[in-house]
């Protein structure tokens, strides 16, 4: 124990938060962005018009193109077009172990979009948890660094013991580290409840990645049937190996929404062609926490129903719930807009927090930063300030490269790591407040620039007032911020002066 147990917190939030800051910084920052991930998507297809369009139809489009694009593949998901995605989305596996395809489909012909190629918001959504590395590293590397997160997060609340009384109050004329304290601790305070909340459902979410004995060892290995009797997934029937006629598929999907309420939001066909073909048709959501598509399942040939998802299990329900929460599929516009909020204020609470560390150990009198205090300085910088600027270069990018580029939506994704790596480096290379002035002010020039970049490539204008204010913001927070960090040098003399007299009057 170092000095006793309060002290030994102080400790292990310190070095806790450092080590995993930058990390979760990135995770908190994109994932934040993903509460409004099919927004950006819209945005980022600006050729695509929302408009009314029949679901029925539109899964019959996406069926007859899987028809002739994929005849031999073992599934078929086929997504029908929603407000916020006017766009048939197909999907189709070759086998089991291969990797997922998909194509965009025009609502109104059934063929291949021509509206941009791009990841649209899943790209962020899936760097959130992913880091866009490889699934199983990328996750064990947010999964590991959130566990540290919550460790940092629990000693941070019994470090503080005057949490709440600091919450109330703001000193950044006493000095640098006090300002950079109170701004932590009100960040923090303000959304901790959010805070404890996402960092411990994400974590659950990656729970089975993190502990798969179970599933092993009670199913040996066999993960789908775990998931069926979880009443997550209709059970799988596997392929008669000959050929049989399909029935209609429109008279499938009305039999299955006279059942259900929820509006229809998939369709999907395991072993299509074959004789033992099976049509799953699926509905969105019902309204509450609990992540559970009401589905059901159909004999492709005899139009017999297979199956019928029962209610799930009470451990399932937890789980799926917990899921719910973290994504917040049961929000509102206005619970989505109190997420959004909390979630920029775990990032400032982040951020903060990295800055403090290299505020409180910069050297006395003058003296010259040490190699490892300049490196954590620049990461610093490279980290709060080069993300946003990666940000921004990703949504540029989709306005200014080719709409005809092939693999397009891989050279967005190279642009965003592009502009975050020469950002992350140039700080190192600066003197500080420099950098944090330039970088600030350059983010700013970015985001600032999207809208306009945005009316003037695309037919579109500033049909996207909401994304237009979103950037605006984002460029004068992160201008006035990055100005206000570069020009504090600490408590002004006629301040310091006053809080002496106050305290020997005291």
């Amino acid at each position: 124990m170092r000095n006793g147990f309060r002290q030994s917190m102080a400790w292990l939030h310190t070095w806790a938060g450092l080590v995993t800051g930058w990390v979760m910084f990135a995770v908190f920052v994109s994932g934040t962005a993903t509460y409004y991930r099919t927004d950006i998507s819209l945005w980022m297809r600006p050729e695509l018009h929302a408009g009314a369009v029949d679901p029925v139809q539109a899964a019959e489009r996406g069926v007859a193109y899987l028809k002739e694009r994929a005849p031999k593949a073992v599934s078929w998901f086929v997504s029908v077009p929603q407000e916020d995605r006017p766009v048939i989305g197909v999907y189709w596996l070759d086998t089991l172990e291969s990797p997922i395809s998909q194509a965009m489909l025009d609502v109104e012909t059934g063929a291949p979009t021509t509206a941009r190629a791009t990841q649209g918001g899943d790209f962020l959504y899936r760097f959130h948890y992913q880091l866009q590395m490889m699934p199983l590293v990328g996750r064990w590397i947010v999964g590991l660094c959130a566990m540290v997160l919550l460790v940092a997060l629990i000693s941070g609340i019994v470090t503080h013991r005057r949490i709440f009384a600091d919450f109330f109050t703001f000193r950044r004329d006493r000095s640098a580290q006090r300002g950079w304290l109170d701004a932590h601790n009100v960040t923090g305070v303000l959304a901790l409840p959010f805070h404890l909340m996402i960092t411990y459902t994400g974590i659950v979410t990656l729970g089975f990645m993190f502990m798969p004995w179970g599933i092993t060892t009670a199913y040996k290995g066999d993960g789908m049937t775990f998931y069926v009797e979880g009443a997550q997934s209709p059970s799988w029937r596997p392929a008669a190996g000959r050929a049989g006629a399909a029935q209609p598929l429109a008279p499938l999907i009305a039999r299955a929404q006279a059942e259900v309420s929820e509006p229809l939001e998939m369709v999907i066909v395991h072993n299509p062609g074959d004789a033992n073909a099976t049509v799953v048709v699926v509905f969105e959501e019902p309204k509450g926490l609990a992540h559970h598509h009401p589905q059901i399942a159909f004999d492709a040939v005899s139009g017999a129903v297979v199956e019928r998802l029962p209610a799930m299990k009470p451990a399932a329900h937890v789980f799926t719930s917990f899921l719910g929460l973290h994504e917040a599929h049961f929000a509102g516009p206005a619970l989505r807009v109190l997420f959004f909020l909390c979630g920029l204020m775990g990032s400032a609470t982040i951020a903060t927090g990295l800055v403090l560390w290299s505020v409180a150990r910069q050297p006395k009198r003058g003296a010259a930063p040490g190699f490892g205090l300049r490196l954590v300085q620049g990461l610093n910088i490279g980290t709060i300030l080069g993300l946003p600027i990666g940000i921004a270069a990703f949504f540029l990018a989709n306005r200014l490269l080719p709409v005809a580029l092939d693999h397009r939506a891989t050279w967005e994704g190279a642009v965003f790591f592009g502009a975050w790596l020469l950002a992350a480096l140039l700080p190192l290379a600066r003197p500080h407040p420099r950098a944090w002035r330039e970088m600030g002010l350059l983010a700013a020039s970015l985001f600032l620039a999207v809208p306009v970049v945005s009316a003037i490539t695309t037919h579109r204008g500033f049909d996207f007032l909401w994304f237009d204010a979103a950037m605006v913001g984002l460029a004068a927070v992160l201008g006035f911020g990055a100005h206000k960090v570069s020009g504090y040098t600490g408590a002004r003399p006629a301040a310091a002066a006053q809080s002496q007299n106050k305290l020997a009057r005291a």
